[in-house]
């Protein structure tokens, strides 16, 4: 038989895996994805993707 289960238990377990902590600055990194336009072998344009964890840290490096 299922262990009953309230929504305060869903919100606490929810709040507590909503993100992975920075070390550097204590914010909570953000996945984000990223997509770019990269020119291909034979002369079109092609779309990279890439999924990236943002904080504020790195929010410069990744958007600029």
């Amino acid at each position: 038989m299922a262990k009953q289960q309230s929504f305060a238990d869903k919100a606490t377990k929810k709040m507590l895996h909503a993100g992975l902590k920075c070390e550097a600055c204590g914010e909570i990194k953000q996945p984000t994805l990223i997509i770019d336009s990269v020119p291909s072998k034979h002369g079109g344009t092609r779309f990279a993707q890439r999924h990236v964890k943002i904080c504020k840290c790195n929010e410069k490096e990744v958007y600029g």
